[in-house]
């Protein structure tokens, strides 16, 4: 079954080709793709490749690239011989990187590339510019195509932080064959949790070790000291609820909550970031949020009698919001997403308040809840409750605040062991 899956693939990728080159162009009308870049999709590279070895690292978008920032540095201590072509799917992903890499002192050894479509052609002519001597993928980034062509050229491949969710357990189950096949080109599976360990090796991959979340072991999110200071002096001892990372259907409730607080604490600030900041004008024109200011046109937050509520609606900023508030709902999650990540606020010192639907993030948010860190609600009442009782109860709210930075860290080793990993990956390569 597998054989003919993949010939089949490759014909559709060849058959689509002229569609997604179409679709592409859309993309990059909207802001979705970078104009000058697009051909990098189509497997044409615009940088040379960096001489000796190069390891290929590729993560879909900011969540997974992030993870991959303590790696990164990593990699550099203990392989300064070894380049690495970091690849991205996303234009916020490549925004990240373009601030984070030489703030990381990087920019030197890392190369960012927007990975290439699955479309046979297309892959190969990207692999046959960069040659690299091993590749891994963040995640469940599973492309037949690009695996396949990794694995005729004897490219050892890896699988890090994998995540395979229940749903996509199920899929795959369906497909028993093809997914053995695809997970068989893997020299190893790093997973993330003994769930998503247990998943893999029941589809066949044939080396799956759970060593933990690298999402556990980021950075802070970093914070511009000069606009964090000038936000601080403009919102001066006004309480602050963030809600960070929200998604379409989010921002009404969110509206809601704070007028519903407001009653009780009328300077209170509510502090709406949207998980993308193009929804900003949107968000503004909503009932309830009165053309709130918006931080995008330049606007500074609201005064005490100018209103409540304030857009944050820039990119690379939320390490900023996260250091003015001292609680924070975490977006995705009220809204059947899956939810965002809440480790970034919980190492930060907040105390978080998440939605029912987490599932992208489930080990987090237990071990968040078990620390006394974070607080789950089932919808917009329960959470205007929450927030409620934390702005009335500032004691509780600090001693949950003070329970995140410990309960995000489990797994400090696990950037530099992931990193040894890779480094024997390459070492495969002959």
């Amino acid at each position: 079954m597998f054989p003919l899956f993949r010939v089949l693939w490759a014909a559709a990728g060849t058959l689509a080709a002229p569609a997604l080159r179409l679709m592409l162009w859309v993309r990059a009308r909207r802001g979705k793709e970078i104009a000058a870049r697009l051909g990098e999709r189509r497997g044409i590279a615009a940088l040379p490749r960096p001489a000796g070895k190069l390891l290929w690292l590729h993560a879909a978008s900011v969540g997974e690239t992030v993870s991959l920032l303590p790696v990164l540095g990593e990699l550099a201590r203990q392989a300064p011989e070894i380049s690495v072509l970091l690849t991205t799917g996303t234009v916020t992903s490549a925004e990240l990187l373009a601030a984070r890499l030489p703030a990381l002192g990087l920019a030197g050894r890392v190369t960012h590339g927007f990975v290439p479509l699955d479309v046979p052609a297309w892959v190969a002519r990207f692999l046959d510019h960069w040659r690299p001597d091993a590749a891994a993928f963040v995640e469940s980034e599973l492309w037949p195509n690009l695996l396949a062509a990794c694995t005729r050229r004897g490219i050892p491949l890896m699988l890090i932080n994998a995540r395979l969710s229940a749903r996509s357990f199920a899929r795959w189950r369906c497909w028993p064959s093809v997914a053995r096949g695809l997970l068989g080109g893997f020299a190893s599976i790093r997973a993330r949790s003994a769930e998503d360990a247990a998943r893999f090796a029941a589809l066949g991959a044939p080396t799956v070790r759970a060593v933990g979340d690298l999402k556990f072991a980021a950075a802070e999110l970093p914070a511009d000291p000069a606009a964090l200071a000038a936000l601080r002096a403009a919102i001066g001892p006004r309480p602050v609820f963030l809600a960070a990372s929200t998604h379409p259907g989010e921002d009404a409730i969110i509206l809601a909550v704070h007028h519903r607080l407001a009653a009780r604490h009328p300077d209170l600030l509510t502090i709406l970031v949207p998980r993308h900041p193009a929804r900003g004008g949107a968000i503004a024109s909503l009932p309830g949020a009165a053309m709130a200011p918006r931080r995008s046109t330049g606007a500074g937050p609201p005064g005490l009698r100018e209103g409540g509520v304030y857009i944050a609606d820039t990119l690379g900023e939320l390490g900023v919001f996260y250091r003015l508030a001292s609680l924070a709902f975490i977006g995705g999650s009220l809204v059947a997403h899956g939810g965002q990540n809440p480790l970034e606020a919980a190492r930060l010192g907040v105390a978080l308040v998440i939605g029912p639907y987490h599932q992208n993030f489930a080990e987090a948010v237990v071990a968040l809840a078990g620390a006394g860190a974070a607080r789950t609600v089932r919808d917009g009442d329960e959470l205007a409750t929450v927030v409620g009782q934390w702005l009335d109860d500032p004691k509780t709210r600090a001693a949950m605040a003070a329970a995140g930075p410990a309960a995000a860290a489990r797994f400090a080793d696990l950037p530099a062991a992931t990193a040894a990993a890779l480094r024997g990956l390459v070492g495969r390569r002959r």
